[in-house]
């Protein structure tokens, strides 16, 4: 081996993947500049939304300023803080429970806490208000037992309003902060716990001087994701009538015919996006918390009797019944009552539509991911590094402003070609790239790159720089090791992150409502259309169907969290 010449031009790429120095690394720079060139691919359309502020649009902007844009702020401002508060509280509750706590029930909570993931905020919304509006069972039973004829005789909360979709979109999004609380409780120091106990510390008392100091990145960052999830909903929103930046968009867009003020109002909404990502960012930035020990024991428990037990149980019960059980209840009823009609060739036809789009974007996504990943880890550059985080942040940003990012300049890519078309042959060429199932892929893209990159990246880790220099020596250049060595090792985290695109492309609902082509609708796109007809029953099928499909990633999800902590008893 001694006479082996690491610096010779074939061995040269990726030097073991470590940094060379410069700008873009040594070796072969072409991985660097293709990450690059995929992160500005990947990073237009939010180039676009924000360059679209400096651009006129005479009065239209006026009015939405002097008229709505006060609602949406304030219904914005107003979800993202009930969504907030109603997340962090179940989420860390139960989190703390499950993991540090014993009582009945606790193993099976452990993953059922997760269930309302596979729920989309849009689904439970409907759900809820076929059960809870005034010709719904709920309230039908209650005017027959007390003998009430209107409305106005008793008080029955209102499902349509700011409040509702709170509530609604609260249900479904806490396992956001659930999960990464519950990991980062699991991680803890067995030390730091004992030494609590020691200074008189009751599990109380431990919990809020010890574990949630500790847990604060975690915790943080789920709700983070929680409030870009509020912000990035549509169906909810519209459906209940409350008006917030996602709904403007799509009416400024669509009803009013003006991309620019619509881009505009998707610039005003991406502030409070970089708002939160800044939040999480700097919550964790003076954080260091290190393990004192290499050796890793189980947690200990605190085994709860009595009222105590009881009290656990229903904390953690009625999150899952409220968030999954309950609601798939109702939907799978529905379904009984309406499959034999709405099960037909047209409900095939739209769930082949989805799954054709959710499995397309699947594996576009992990091709790129792989290749940004891959690249990064051969040159790991200052321009390729910051390059991939521009790639990487298209989870943030909602799916209505990355789908007018995407129309505005292909819709005036298409009006210039058909003009030059027709001042020079005489011949309209239409819309050539708008409103094709191309650019709708490319929003997917956009909008879940980050999903992907992130399991990719961290499975990659797995693959010593021995194993490529192996590679190497027998020959083998950057893409045939990994075809050869990297893809067979990481090919489970693979699977993985396309099965995690698929699910969260079939709830997609934003940019597939505003890009999709003509004539083109899928399962989300029906269930929305069914229900703003007032027609839940018949919905349930479709809606039942994406409930089933996002069950997938959850059980993906409580596999990888129960197995988050070394020599934990399981």
């Amino acid at each position: 081996m001694s006479d082996v010449n690491l610096s010779t031009p074939a061995l040269s790429w990726g030097r073991f993947g470590r940094r060379t120095g410069g700008l873009f690394g040594g070796g072969n720079w072409g991985w660097s500049l293709f990450t690059i060139l995929v992160a500005l691919l990947v990073a237009t359309p939010v180039l676009v939304v924000l360059a679209h502020v400096f651009v006129p649009t005479g009065e239209v902007w006026t009015h939405l300023s002097q008229t709505v844009l006060p609602r949406y702020i304030s219904n914005s401002l107003w979800l993202m803080l009930g969504v907030g508060v109603g997340t962090l509280v179940i989420g860390v509750g139960t989190a703390w429970a499950v993991t540090m706590c014993r009582f009945p029930g606790v193993r099976q909570f452990e993953w059922a806490l997760l269930l309302p993931l596979a729920v989309p905020a849009y689904v439970i919304a409907y759900t809820y208000t076929g059960l809870m509006d005034f010709a719904g069972p709920i309230q039908s039973t209650i005017r027959a037992v007390f003998g009430f004829q209107t409305a106005r005789e008793y008080w029955f909360p209102r499902i349509r309003s700011l409040e509702g979709a709170i509530a609604m979109m609260t249900l479904v999004l806490y396992p956001y902060v659930y999960m990464l609380s519950r990991a980062a409780f699991l991680e803890q120091s067995v030390c730091v716990l004992e030494a609590s106990r020691t200074l008189g510390c009751g599990p109380w008392r431990a919990f809020r001087s010890v574990a949630l100091p500790l847990a604060r990145p975690a915790i943080v960052a789920g709700v983070a994701l929680a409030l870009m999830e509020a912000l990035n909903d549509f169906g909810t929103v519209q459906y209940f009538a409350v008006d917030t930046f996602t709904t403007g968009i799509y009416r400024t867009w669509l009803g009013l015919r003006e991309p620019a003020a619509a881009a505009q109002l998707g610039a005003v909404l991406m502030l409070f996006v970089f708002a939160l990502v800044l939040l999480e960012r700097l919550s964790r930035r003076q954080a260091r918390y290190h393990h004192t020990t290499n050796r890793y024991r189980s947690l200990p428990r605190y085994h709860l009797k009595g009222w105590k037990a009881a009290l656990a149980f229903i904390g953690c019960f009625l999150p899952v019944f409220l968030g999954f059980l309950f609601p798939g209840g109702a939907l799978l009823l529905w379904s009984f009552e309406t499959g034999p009609v709405m099960i037909d060739a047209r409900f095939f036809s739209l769930a082949w539509n989805s799954f054709i789009l959710s499995s397309v974007a699947a594996v576009v996504a992990v091709l790129v991911a792989l290749l940004l990943a891959y690249g990064q880890r051969l040159h790991a550059s200052p321009a390729s590094k910051l390059a991939v985080r521009i790639a990487s942040m298209g989870y943030a940003v909602p799916g209505s402003v990355i789908a007018v990012g995407i129309m505005v300049p292909l819709v005036w890519t298409d009006n210039t070609i058909d003009a030059w078309m027709r001042a020079t042959f005489g011949i309209s060429t239409g819309l050539l790239m708008t409103g094709t199932i191309g650019a709708l892929i490319f929003a997917y893209l956009v909008r879940f790159l980050a999903v992907s990159f992130n399991t990719v990246e961290a499975s990659l880790s797995k693959v010593t720089f021995s194993m490529e220099a192996a590679s190497r020596t027998l020959g083998h250049g950057p893409l045939a090791t990994l075809r050869r060595v990297h893809v067979p090792v990481i090919r489970s985290s693979i699977l993985t992150a396309a099965v995690l695109v698929f699910v969260d492309v079939m709830k997609e609902l934003p940019a597939t409502l505003i890009m999709r082509p003509f004539n083109f609708d899928t399962l989300a796109i029906r269930t929305f259309a069914l229900a703003g007809d007032e027609r839940l029953r018949e919905a349930a099928p479709s809606a039942l169907a994406i409930v089933l499909v996002g069950i997938i990633p959850v059980v993906l999800l409580s596999r990888i969290i129960a197995k988050s902590r070394p020599g934990d008893a399981q």
